[in-house]
């Protein structure tokens, strides 16, 4: 749509969004505010969407297309980032592109994850969009003036995006500004796969510490994100969780899989680290081989090498797994109807604790059980506990890994079902109800 937009017609109750995920974009990332928006006029407000005109996604998805109401505007601005340099680079040295779960690599790198790190660590602080920033304030200033905004929300990662919003805020002090945290900043785990100087490290907190002290509201999506923000920027942070559309699961049903069916949707690197559930899989399969022509274990979406080798290494485990492309969003909510166990591996790293994925809500909405790994006294866990959804074990827990797999393939021989969940708070629409009423500078219950 254009971005001149009259406003005659249009409710006072306005709101600029500044997102760099948006359809065709596909993937978790922009799950959260495509729902937000899709609910946000049938609460009374008009959502002015401001993403890029050709931004460098790793997924697309259509199919999501679907979900943007009618009264959204949605503004493209064109933006330049550096990631043709990078491929450029690889280019002259022979390789093939990184792929990006091979950048984020903890172990052993080489020299392309070397110099990638580098380069991204220290010359691009916050993030590579950070060339968006500026043209974006100076074209946002008109729109927001020329259609009388008062409303502005920032969303990252990327963190850039934030800097707009600081820039746009110093410009127009009576603008009321939420910036909402997906992901941490300056603690954010991504950051320390890459080779990051003192200097870049201090960049990142004095960037984050004037977004969370010049917002008028701060808001994130797990309690421990909450709790780290408020230590940081010195003020309350809200709590708005990711969750699941109701209306994508009017017609869920769920079929009787021929093979035990477990799967993990999305990203495998090396932070989200499956191996750990694997070799405790391969040691029961190996107990018992007769489970093996009825077990299936299916990654959709974005794995690296490392896991892939890892897999092609192990004949029991190469035997029953496979890997799929990532898959649009209407196809993914098939499979939750032909799956048995839902996987959910969190990161091993010093935030894990508030590791909240947004694929875990619709793991909920699923009623499939959730099987994870991570902190066993994390923010997911205190979730899956008080829904009854499922477990998560310490990556450590080899035998309790073992017995809650023979338990679990028990229940699918025998078919029995789980008790039923109270996931309700969980649900776009309710959880658009608490956005509403922070953009209202209303108190959360």
């Amino acid at each position: 749509m254009s971005a001149e937009a009259s406003t005659s017609e249009r409710s006072e109750k306005k709101v600029l969004i500044i997102a760099y995920y948006w359809p065709p974009s596909g993937g978790s990332g922009v799950q959260r505010w495509l729902k937000f928006v899709k609910y946000l006029p049938k609460l009374g407000w008009t959502p002015f969407v401001f993403t890029p005109e050709n931004p460098s996604y790793q997924i697309k998805d259509d199919s999501l297309m679907k979900d943007v109401p009618p009264e959204a505007e949605v503004i493209r601005f064109p933006i330049w980032e550096p990631y043709e340099l990078f491929n450029s680079l690889s280019a002259l040295t022979g390789k093939k592109q990184v792929k990006q779960t091979d950048l984020v690599a903890t172990e052993k790198k080489s020299f392309m994850q070397r110099v990638s790190g580098w380069i991204r660590g220290n010359l691009f602080v916050p993030d590579a969009r950070i060339f968006w920033v500026k043209p974006s304030v100076e074209f946002l200033s008109d729109i927001l003036k020329s259609n009388q905004i008062h409303t502005l929300v920032t969303t990252g990662p990327p963190h850039s995006l934030h800097l707009i919003g600081l820039r746009l805020k110093k410009r127009f002090p009576e603008l009321r500004w939420i910036a909402d945290f997906r992901d941490p900043w300056s603690e954010w785990d991504l950051l320390d796969t890459f080779s990051m100087s003192g200097w870049a490290k201090r960049k990142h907190q004095r960037l984050e510490r004037q977004v969370l002290q010049t917002a008028d509201r701060v808001m994130t999506i797990a309690p421990y994100h909450v709790a780290r923000l408020e230590q940081l920027g010195g003020k309350k942070v809200d709590l708005v969780t990711n969750g699941f559309d109701e209306d994508d699961f009017l017609i869920h049903q769920h079929r009787k899989t021929e093979q035990w069916t477990l799967r993990h949707i999305g990203m495998v690197d090396q932070l989200r680290d499956p191996r750990p559930f694997m070799l405790a899989l391969k040691n029961v399969l190996v107990a018992q081989p007769d489970m093996v022509k009825n077990v299936k274990v299916e990654f959709i979406g974005s794995v690296n090498s490392v896991f892939r080798e890892f897999i092609a290494a192990e004949p029991v485990l190469s035997s029953v797994v496979r890997f799929t492309e990532p898959i649009s969003h209407g196809k993914l909510l098939q499979t939750y109807g032909e799956t048995d166990v839902q996987l959910l591996v969190l990161a091993h790293t010093a935030i894990a604790p508030g590791n909240l994925p947004g694929k875990l809500f619709e793991y909920l909405a699923s009623g499939n059980f959730i099987f994870g790994t991570g902190p066993s006294s994390g923010d997911a866990a205190d979730i899956l506990s008080q829904t009854g959804a499922g477990v998560i074990l310490e990556r450590t827990d080899t035998d309790g890994m073992e017995r809650v797999i023979r338990e679990r393939y028990q229940h699918w021989l025998h078919g029995t079902d789980g008790p039923p969940r109270n996931v309700e708070r969980f649900t776009r629409r309710r959880l658009t109800e608490r956005l509403v009423a922070i953009l209202e500078d209303r108190q959360l219950s």
